[in-house]
């Protein structure tokens, strides 16, 4: 998985976006996004070389804004290019615009999260904008932001719902894509609704990325259209 080729240091063009031309050819390029260990990029790459992904979508670059994280490692010893650029201690906005910069270099088509953990600016959205995708461990319409497993624990619920949606400048509020109930009866510890929780994760993220994937080579590459909520017949 070679990287396209850096254009000039001193300039970063916006690629076009062959997914959204509509180019019937090729895969989608996939930049995926993570702070940590990367259990969901490792089940992205996976779909990606064997699954649901498979001859749909590329992993053009792994990114992190910790260069020590473990999830990079992971990823370079599944065939994957990685690149990091360190987030500590830099204003947010600044940051974005850089990270932003350097993903462009790899012209890709998806910004796919896998536990990225950090709120995204404007400066980093708005050249991605409808191509930013995020996977919550919970009904965004219920719970955002963190501690979403911790939530369902405190709260005893008999069940969450795991949502892929579209980022937008809100904290999980972007279009759902598709979502996918975790039933939680009986799960008497917080390890226990993690452990099920991430097993519905790693399956239904490249399942609702393959389909949009399909749906907008399809030619249905309009915003309204590709936000549409995915439903069961379409993963």
């Amino acid at each position: 998985m070679t990287p396209a080729r850096p254009a000039d240091k001193h300039s970063f063009p916006t690629p076009p976006s062959r997914v959204e031309e509509g180019v019937g050819t090729g895969t989608a390029r996939l930049a995926i996004l993570l702070s940590g260990r990367g259990s969901n990029m490792v089940a992205l790459v996976q779909a990606a070389q064997t699954g649901a992904l498979q001859g749909l979508a590329e992993v053009a670059v792994v990114f992190s804004n910790r260069p020590d994280a473990p999830g990079l490692a992971t990823a370079a010893a599944l065939g994957c290019a990685t690149a990091s650029l360190p987030s500590q201690g830099r204003p947010r906005a600044a940051f974005d615009a850089e990270a932003a910069a350097l993903l462009q270099r790899y012209q890709p088509d998806y910004i796919v999260l896998a536990g990225y953990m950090r709120i995204l600016s404007p400066a980093f959205i708005q050249p991605f904008a409808g191509c930013i995708l995020n996977i919550h461990p919970a009904d965004t319409r219920a719970h955002q932001g963190l501690h979403a497993y911790e939530w369902a624990f405190d709260n005893m619920l008999p069940e969450t719902k795991i949502t892929v949606h579209l980022v937008d400048e809100g904290l999980d509020t972007g279009p759902i894509l598709a979502q996918q109930t975790v039933d939680l009866r009986g799960a008497d510890s917080l390890a226990e609704v993690e452990r099920r929780g991430l097993a519905v994760e790693h399956e239904l993220y490249a399942r609702a990325l393959a389909a949009l994937i399909k749906k907008t080579k399809g030619g249905h590459a309009e915003q309204r259209e590709a936000s549409r909520p995915l439903t069961n017949s379409d993963i």
